[in-house]
Formats: structure tokens, sequence, C-alpha cells
């Protein structure tokens, strides 16, 4: 008999139950986000509402309302465990965070160590003994528990997330699947219960307003009030269904006969009836109680009272549900428990009268009734859908040549999919999978930037392909659309300058985003104020090139897309060409950040956005070419492809010519800075990439990845590891970390621009100085494309040691410093990972000629 932990791969991420970190990142801005640490892989489907529950066992993190965020512990929501052996008998809820404001007092929290205690807290702790393992690889998360009970016992928990599903990925449902095996020489009883609080009516926002405020850090913002703890009318019912029982928790709303609103639905909890087990529930408990309803029983014989009342909660209570089951282990046998969690929330609402249904409303309905069929079609199909993961990640974990490290990150980062605000609609004629987005993190909060998926959509491109060609047509409808309305741009609110203000969309230019949670996603676009990004001279570029390789690197069949895309594909064109003001062939930057490094002012033709301009150049050419051939093109085809074909010959010539210094393309013709930037050829990577000719020579395209390697990581982290000396020169604006990632051997990544020597340009500056996760995993999958493998990985590893070893843990941020501070956590472009193991696997081919 193997042990109940054997099938968790090697490679998942670990953490002790309820171990501390010891050193862990703090966030760089007050005002941004920062929940701590304790963050461990989210249950629920794609768009459905995602639940957390971290390495101390708690349920913690609640994404139930799209788009918003909500931290924090409901200790009523847990599970707990009974045993008995011969005459003894211990009970505890599976949490080390024990509550402290005296709720629940009556329960045992689980210890996350045992063995004799320390005398006073600076004593030495080696007797201690830790009492489990969290791992997780996303979407399967498992706690190990140890060194408490005599049963070996592990919960696997996941949700029907796998490649190219586009169903049971939508469902908010989590299946935990309990695993107990007796070791000893004697019989052995367990009960498991699960807990639940009644949640309906808790996540919508209740001053809901289209209002847009700002930071003090320039991003545009709104509130979310929540209206956690308003219960009344809340009413839990008892479920029977053939072998299926448990508890459905419904509210006031159902009553009315009305459609639900958002926040508005059921939730249930439910188990299957085993032979020789036994299976008690209580309907009607008190979650804000000392908790003595559940546990006088419980913790003395591992039952319940088998109440069953269906009462609606009264306007000041709070009412929970709980089933348990209860058998016997015989000495050395093993048992299978599953235990299922769905929510039933069919609703997600924006600006008021504007709401659109949930995905998984296709399959189950949009009467928000249905949490109990979602349940129970879960411990129907769990065993199906498990295998379904497996089959899907087992031939990446066979790679012997992937390192394990990064079939760790490789799955774990795609936990944004789920917990990153996301955004998956009903769908429609028009939209036959709906329309799905991911916000660009929770500090700015708005849909699928643009700029930031050029990498971070490499996973969906991979995986969920009709998802990605989703958002892309969302673009395309939104570039013909304008919105004259003035706002205030951020950048120079931080500068003093309130009345500096720009129109919010204009016609021809390519949003920046699709729209916030709190207006009309999707119809209203271009949230984000901090820059005038009318003005950008990526986000063109950006959106040609994500159509032709969402075409080409999705099996280069769907002509149809490309057709729907090509209207926009040639406005946005025009527009950006609209800012080539010395006629060159090549837009220049306007002095002001306007591309994706936005407080990174860029004059000139950049080396940057000049790429990025040529490799959509040719991934238009080309799309004109598919639709000639495809006798899909429109009549004025012929003439915009030579059009574009001039317009790239010139660009060429003049783009090597203005930015070429001898070993690598400098920033800009705008001044004579000498920093080497990291993504400085980010467009001939793309251009390669989708199969099209090479913007420079090759010789050049090598000698600038020597430079960025040696002068962005192996330099800069030369430097950086000096920042731990206190007289040594700080980043401005930066908070002082509790540690200092950056130290000698250690690097944290590649920054994003220094100068030849590492050290940099401007020492107050931001962008410049800071890791970007997202960046340096595109950087990685560049340097693969190459040949230079060792130094992708290089480069790859040391961004995902600081992430998975420092607390950032399924809450990746955009950038970290060398003074362990981050900026903007749950962060879309960290799915870049996914094109390194692309270029490692997927698309390793010779180069174009």
């Amino acid at each position: 008999m193997t042990e109940p932990s054997a099938s968790i791969p090697d490679c998942a991420w670990r953490h002790g139950i309820g171990q501390t970190w010891e050193n862990h990142y703090i966030v760089r801005y007050a005002s941004n986000l920062d929940d701590g640490p304790w963050h461990g892989a989210p249950l629920g489907g794609f768009g459905a509402g995602c639940i957390g529950r971290s390495p101390q066992g708690d349920f913690n993190l609640w994404h139930l309302d799209g788009g918003e965020h909500t931290f924090q512990t409901f200790p009523a929501c847990q599970f707990s465990v009974f045993e008995a052996v011969g005459d003894l008998t211990q009970a505890y809820a599976l949490s080390t965070a024990a509550p402290t404001d005296g709720a629940l007092s009556t329960w045992q929290w689980y210890p996350q160590s045992v063995g004799p205690q320390p005398a006073n807290a600076n004593a030495e702790t080696a007797t201690q003994t830790h009492t489990g393992t969290y791992h997780a690889l996303y979407p399967r998360s498992w706690y190990v528990y140890e060194n408490v009970f005599s049963a070996q016992l592990t919960c696997e928990q996941f949700s029907p997330i796998w490649a190219h599903n586009y169903q049971e990925a939508s469902y908010p449902v989590a299946v935990f699947l309990w695993t107990a095996h007796n070791p000893t020489d004697q019989p052995l009883t367990l009960s498991i219960m699960l807990s639940w609080q009644n949640m309906v009516g808790w996540f919508t926002n209740t001053q809901a307003s289209s209002e847009v405020l700002q930071r003090d850090d320039g991003s545009p913002y709104y509130d979310y009030v929540p209206a956690i703890g308003q219960s009344a009318g809340n009413v839990n019912h008892l479920v029977r269904r053939k072998h299926i029982i448990g508890g459905m928790m419904g509210g006031a709303w159902s009553d009315t006969g009305r459609s639900p609103q958002e926040g508005e639905g059921s939730w249930a909890i439910a188990t299957e009836a085993q032979p020789d087990t036994e299976v008690f529930y209580h309907t009607r408990w008190n979650p804000v109680g000392t908790g003595a309803d559940l546990w006088e029983t419980f913790a003395a014989a591992g039952s319940l009272t088998n109440v069953a009342l269906d009462q609606p909660a009264s306007a000041d209570e709070q009412m929970g549900c709980a089933i348990a089951v209860r058998f016997t282990l015989q000495p050395g046998e093993t048992r299978q428990i599953p235990v299922s969690l769905a929510w039933d929330l069919p609703v997600t609402a924006y600006s008021k009268g504007s709401a659109d249904y949930r995905r998984y409303t296709d399959f189950f309905g949009a009467e928000g009734h249905h949490a109990w069929e979602i349940a129970a079609t879960a411990l129907t199909h769990y065993a199906a859908w498990r295998q379904q993961i497996v089959d899907w990640q087992q031939p990446i974990l066979d790679r012997a040549e992937l390192p394990a490290w990064f079939k760790m990150a490789l799955f774990n980062e795609l936990y944004d999919l789920t917990s990153g605000g996301t955004l998956w609609t009903a769908a429609t004629e028009h939209d036959p999978v709906g329309q799905f987005g991911v916000l660009e993190c929770l500090d700015y909060r708005w849909y699928e930037s643009l700029d930031v998926r050029l990498y971070g959509g490499f996973a969906t491109l991979l995986l969920w392909p009709e998802l990605e060609k989703a958002v892309i047509r969302a673009f395309a409808r939104a570039i013909p659309t304008a919105d004259d309305r003035p706002r205030i741009i951020g950048y120079y609110y931080t500068m003093g300058e309130a009345d500096h203000y720009a129109p919010r969309k204009l016609k021809g230019a390519t949003p920046h985003d699709l729209g916030a949670p709190n207006e009309q996603p999707f119809v209203k676009t271009n949230y984000t104020s901090y820059q005038d990004c009318n003005q950008w001279k990526d986000l063109p570029s950006d959106f040609v090139i994500q159509v032709y390789r969402a075409y080409q690197l999705t099996g280069a069949t769907d002509v149809d897309f490309l057709a729907d895309c090509w209207p926009a594909v040639t406005e946005t064109l025009k527009y950006l060409k609209r800012f080539d003001t010395d006629s060159d062939g090549i837009p220049e930057n306007g002095g002001a950040p306007d591309q994706t490094f936005d407080d990174w002012q860029l004059k000139g033709v950049s080396a940057y956005c000049g790429g990025l301009w040529m490799a959509a150049l040719e991934s238009a050419i080309a799309i004109a070419q598919v639709l000639t051939q495809a006798d899909r093109a429109p009549g004025n085809t012929p003439i915009l492809a030579t059009q574009y074909q001039r317009w790239l010959e010139q660009s060429r010539h003049h783009y090597h010519k203005k930015l070429w210094n001898g070993r690598y393309y400098r920033l800009e013709t705008g001044s004579d800075s000498e920093v080497v930037m990291a993504d400085q050829l980010c467009g001939q990577f793309c251009a390669r990439l989708l199969g099209l000719p090479d913007l420079v020579e090759e010789e050049y395209v090598r000698s600038a990845l020597e430079a960025i390697y040696d002068a962005c990581f192996v330099k800069f982290n030369d430097y950086a590891a000096t920042q731990a000396k206190p007289q040594e020169q700080k980043f401005a604006g930066a908070q002082v970390g509790s540690f200092r990632p950056a130290q000698p051997g250690i690097a944290i990544g590649a920054a994003n621009g220094v100068l030849p020597d590492g050290l940099p340009e401007d020492p107050d500056g931001t962008h410049q100085l800071e890791v970007w996760t997202g960046i340096n995993f595109g950087l990685a999958t560049f340097l693969a494309q190459m040949g230079q493998v060792d130094e992708a990985f290089e480069i790859t590893e040391a961004v995902v040691h600081q992430i998975y070893t420092y607390g950032l843990q399924f809450r990746t941020p955009e950038a970290i410093t060398a003074l362990g501070t981050f900026r903007a956590c749950h962060y879309l472009r960290p799915l870049a990972i996914w094109g390194l193991y692309g270029a490692l696997v997927e698309w390793s081919s010779p180069p174009a000629d």
C-alpha cells in the first residue's frame, strides 16, 4: 500500500502547514494591495468566481464578485477532523489560524507544530515537529497532515481545469478528495466535517459607482464595499438525492419570483453516502457564536445532531451549514471520501443597469438555484475530471529536459486565469464561447491590458485558443469606436498638474484595455487614465501582431478570424502611422511615457516601439496574403499590402541605421542615453516567432542579447547585491523591506534598463530598475528562441525563486526590487512563462529565411 501522498507530483510547490515566512516581500507603495504571503492555489472555474485556501488551511480569498477582491478569513468555513483510537479521541479544525475575535471559542485549532514547547520566544525550536505540508500544482493542491493523527490523511482539492476545455473549466465548484490510511495495528475511527456559512447576497458592491478616483501613484480606482454579513432571509435546506447528501444554502431573493441579481444565488456542500459510512448534518448553526452547537458532538464522537431546520435568518443573524462523514478503518485499510463545494451566483454586474450571465450558466441555467446540481455533478464526475487534469499535465511533467522548478511554476502561474478577477460571459451567436477577460491586476482593475497580454497571452494562446481569439475580437470591435469624454491624466496628476486632460478613446486608436468591472467591459474600453493611451506607440502594433499570432500559432486555419479583424488592423495601422512626424517610415515616441513602460519617457524612434511597428507591418502583409489566397480580401487589400511593404522597407533602413551603436540597439534617438533596454528587440522576437522575416540581421540580434544578458542580468544583480548595505544608494520611493533578496551570488532577475556596467542611469528611476516578472519570462523566451536555453533558464529560475521562496506565490506581481518590495500583485503578464514552454517544446523550428 502506498502512502496517501504518493500521487503528489514531486515538482509541486510545498510549504509547511501554518509555517511562517522568515522573509517575504512587502508592497512598494502604501496604496497598492498587500495581503501578505498567505496565499494558496485558487478553487473555482474561469469567470465563475473563485475561493482561495492558504497553507494555513483557512479559506481566505474571495473573488466571487467579478473583478473584485476580498481577503478575509471566515473561520466557520472550514474542514475539521475527529479521530478515535481505542479510548483516545481528538478533533481539530484544520486551520492553524484560530479566530482572534472570540468566535468559535469551543473549537480546537490545528497546531502548526507539536512537541516540547520552548521556554521563551527566543529559544531554539529544533525539538518542534511540523504537522504537515501544503503542496500545489495548479489546478490541484494537497494538504498532507502528519504527526497529529494516527491516520495518514491527505486532502486533495481541485476544480475541473484542463487545456482546451470550454465547459467544465467554467464551473463554480471545488472537489476535496480525502484519502485516509490506517498504518496502525488497530482499528481507528475518523470523521471529516465541512462547515460553511451561508454567504448568499454578500458579494456585490453596496456602493456601486462609475466614478473614477485617483490614487497617490496616479492610477485610477473605484471603491468596493461588499455586503458581507448581510444575511437576513438566508435559509439552509438538507438535500438527499440518491446517494448524495448535503446542504443547500439560499437567500430571501428566491421567494420574490424575480431573477437573481449580483451576489444572489445559492451555495451547496455535499458528499457521497458510501457503504459503511455515516453522514451527519446540521443546517442551522451559529457561525459567529462559540461553535458549541457543532463542536460538542463532533469533538465527542465525530457526529452532528442531524438538525434540519429551514427557518430563515433574521436581520441580525448569521447561519451556517455542516456535514460530517464518519467511518472506521481497519489496520492497513485505505479509504477515499469526496466532498464538493459549489456556488451558483449567475450574474456579474457592472455599472447600474448593465450585467452579464456567467459562462457556466450555458450548462446549468441562470436561475440561481443550481448550486446543488453543480455540487452533485462534481461528485458524479470528479474521478474523470481528475484524470483529465493528470492526462493534460503528465506529458509535460514527464519531460526530463524541463527542470522541476520550471514545471512547478509553469502550472502554478495559471492561477491568475481563475483568481485574476476573471470575466467569462455566457455564449451568444456573436460570441460562441462568450466574452473573456482577465484583469491587468487587482491594483489596476481593468480587463486584458493589450500591452501586458502581448506576453501574458501565451497561456490562453497555447491552452485555450478560443478564449485568446475572443479577447482579440473584442479589441477589433473597439478600435473603430470613439469616446470624446475628457479625463484627467494621472501621470501629470502626480506632478501637481491636476488640469491635464485627454479624451478617453479616439477613433482608430487601439484601446489599452477592454474596460473595468464598475462600468461596462467590452463596450466602454480604455479605462486606465494614468497616461493618454491614445498616444501610445506600441498598442496598435501589439494588436496587429496578436491577431496574426492567434491565427498562425493555433493551426493557421481560422480565416474567418482574420477576416473579422482585418478592418481593425488596417484602421489602427493608419492611425499609428500619423505619428511618423519625419516621414522616415517609423512612428516616433512623443517624449511622455507612451508605451507599456509608462513611467519611462521615450522620444524619437525607439528600439522597442520601432521594432514592434515593423513586426506589425510584416504581420499585416501576411494577413493580407492569407485573405487574398482564401478569396476573403476586400478590394483595397492589394493596395494596402503594397503600402505596408513600402513602409516596412523604409522602416528597416532607418531603424538599424539610427539605433545601432555597435553592440546593441539604443533606447531612442531623442537622447544620448546609453541604457541597455531588456525588451529592446521585442518586435524581432515576435517576427521570428510567427515565421516572418527577421527585422535585423541575426548577428545584431545575438550581439544585443549578449549585451542585455550582461548588463540587465549579470551586472545589474552585482549592483543590486550592494543595496543590502545601508550606506549605499537606495531605489527612490521604495519602502525598506524586511530583507534584501539580492545578495552576492543570488540574482533576482533582469532589470528593465540599466547602463552597460549594470548601474542605473537614474538612481531615482522607477520602471528601469524594477525586475518585471513577465518581461523576464518574455526575455527568457527570446533567448530560448535563439538557442540560448541555459541563459533562458538562469533568468527564469531567478525570478521563480523570488516568487515561490519569499511569499509571492499565487499573487505574482508585475515588479520586484532589490530592496524586497513589490508592486501590482496578481498580475497578468507573468503568464508569459508559457511562452518559454512554447519556445522549448511547441514552436521549436528553424528560423525563417
